[in-house]
């Protein structure tokens, strides 16, 4: 760092830390008359949820919870879980969101290694608690989420009617406690939110944020999002609802900008498509982001069709996995405006959003379902490099392959009580993504593969993206994944399975000879065409709904090799 003149300060003067409180504080400035709703089972205006975000302070008070402690959610995406995210964090506190599709034993590790103190949890997951509460070491109290409160079902009146180390119901110690509470200053610093990568080996690995770099996501979605537009968001007409699980990675930070903006806000709980429809149609959702499974499984429901005036508002950020052509254009024939993003896990996530300028815009709608389903455009003050094995940065030119790194603001600066991960994370000062890469003069991301999904055939890199990116455009192709097996003769070679759409019966021989045509004709390179096609009902996915490779490797090598 160079030498630099800092300007003089002045004690009585008051610099403001970047905290989540602020970010809450302007919910209440200029549209508190707006709403966020849960499911059809409750709504709110601002004003209204700024009072209750006090009274979970006060709650948390009462559970004593002190600045540091650690308090974890088990719920579905909730009016709840909101809460929290704003309530828990401007106390001091840590928000633990767990990852509720983890096995009960990866969800016992997590508990006991983030300290959890105090715990939220719907009614839901009760049966996992019962499996584990045993072995949690730091836990003082449960505290439980019903939505039958809001229907008048609930059984829940009273503490002695409470499981033995519940301190009780939501809603009820919510109406118990003072709408009053000033949330204090402190260090912009302070560890607010933590929560579990769920990697391929070993346990999983906690990533933890600040209150700086939470606060400095949201504005970078909002210089990114609203200043250039590029997933357009207007408060005073959009409605945003999301269906990625506010547990991975903050619910990609959107609920942070959603509530500063005071936007009407849609949670929609438990996933379940027929519930989806309806919000997006009688809530008029407008912004939503999730991982291609879940738009896959929306654009193919039979009643999306009759739908599709509704659906031509409907704005929808992809990310977690590539959006493949063929998704992106069954969407857009519904009217479905989509766009890719890029991030990860120790990102906070959004790194890349899809962008298209003044001249792109031009382009006709084939032309522009290239760029969407590319990673987009680096966002606003990140930093993004490509690297080669040996650490040397790979020129942008839109051809050159390496592996990304980054810098920016919100980036993780490690993984809990594992420095020796961290610091691999984090080798040369570069954030290290794993992820193979070009990226072209004008700042697009193109991703090519993990690096460990890559496939080393033949002396040549095939990527797995590229080649699932085929097989979409087949028609009767709903999902493929492809993945690299063991070959004597060329080390590797690409093998796929494949999902049909209802009412197609394809042929693997049919399938290859159509990609060898297309080889024949210089439109593919030879390597694309898989050894072998196996056609199953299901493909296997990890907790936040990506494609799980190491699955497939190991679990569906057998099927896949026909042996």
């Amino acid at each position: 760092m160079i030498q630099t003149k800092l300007i003089p300060r002045t004690t009585e003067a008051h610099e403001p830390p970047l905290l989540i409180k602020n970010l809450l504080a302007q919910s209440l400035k200029y549209e508190p008359q707006r709403e966020i709703v849960y499911r059809d089972l409750f709504r709110m205006d601002y004003t209204r949820f700024n009072q209750r975000v006090r009274q979970l302070a006060n709650v948390l008070t009462d559970l004593n919870v002190q600045p540091g402690d650690t308090v974890a959610v088990l719920d579905w995406d909730s009016h709840r879980y909101l809460e929290c995210f704003l309530g828990v964090t401007s106390t001091g506190a840590i928000l633990h969101t767990i990852n509720i599709r983890l096995s009960p034993s990866q969800i016992l590790y997590t508990m006991n290694h983030a300290q959890d103190k105090v715990v939220f949890i719907h009614e839901d997951f009760l049966p996992i608690l019962a499996a584990i509460k045993p072995q949690l070491t730091t836990v003082e109290t449960y505290v439980i989420l019903s939505d039958k409160v809001y229907t008048g079902t609930s059984e829940i009146n009273s503490l002695a009617e409470l499981p033995e180390g519940f301190s009780g119901e939501y809603e009820a110690l919510l109406k118990g406690a003072s709408e009053q509470y000033e949330f204090p200053d402190f260090d912009e610093n302070t560890w607010a939110t933590t929560f579990y990568t769920t990697g391929t080996t070993g346990n999983p690995k906690g990533v933890y944020f600040s209150h700086r770099q939470l606060f400095m996501h949201t504005m970078g979605l909002l210089t990114y999002i609203i200043g250039y537009e590029a997933m357009p968001f207007k408060g005073s007409t959009d409605v945003y609802m999301p269906i990625t699980p506010m547990f991975h990675v903050h619910a990609w930070g959107f609920p942070f900008l959603a509530t500063m903006m005071s936007a009407k806000q849609v949670y929609p709980g438990r996933y379940e498509p027929e519930v989806l429809l309806k919000l997006l149609i009688t809530e008029g959702v407008t912004l939503s982001h999730c991982v291609p499974t879940i738009l896959n499984m929306l654009v193919s429901s039979p009643a999306a069709p009759k739908f599709k005036q509704n659906l031509s508002r409907w704005k929808v950020l992809i990310g977690g996995s590539a959006l493949t052509k063929g998704l992106a254009k069954a969407a857009t024939e519904l009217g479905i405006t989509v766009m890719s993003g890029y991030g990860m896990s120790e990102t906070a996530p959004v790194m890349a959003v899809g962008y298209l300028n003044e001249q792109e815009k031009q382009l006709s709608p084939e032309e522009q379902i290239d760029l969407r389903t590319r990673a987009g455009r680096i966002s606003p003050f990140i930093e993004m490099r490509l690297m080669d094995d040996d650490g040397n940065f790979v020129p942008h030119d839109g051809h050159s392959l390496g592996e990304i790194v980054a810098r920016g603001p919100w980036l993780t600066q490690g993984y809990y009580e594992d420095p020796e991960r961290g610091a691999d994370l984090w080798k040369g000062g570069w954030l290290h993504t794993g992820d193979v890469a070009s990226i072209t003069p004008d700042y697009w991301v193109v991703i090519a593969d993990r690096t460990k999904d890559v496939i080393k055939t033949g002396g040549e890199w095939v990527s797995s993206l590229d080649m699932e990116d085929v097989l979409s455009q087949i028609e009767g192709v709903a999902e493929s994944a492809v993945i690299g097996l063991p070959d004597d003769r060329w080390g590797e070679r690409p093998h796929a399975i494949i999902v049909q759409k209802p009412g197609y019966t394809l042929q693997a021989e049919g399938i290859k000879a159509g990609l060898q045509a297309k080889v024949e004709r210089g439109e593919l390179h030879k390597w694309y065409v898989p050894d072998r096609i196996v056609f199953v009902t299901e493909i296997p996915k990890t907790s936040v709904g990506k494609i799980d490779k190491k699955k497939i490797r190991s679990e569906m090598k057998e099927l896949i090799l026909g042996k």
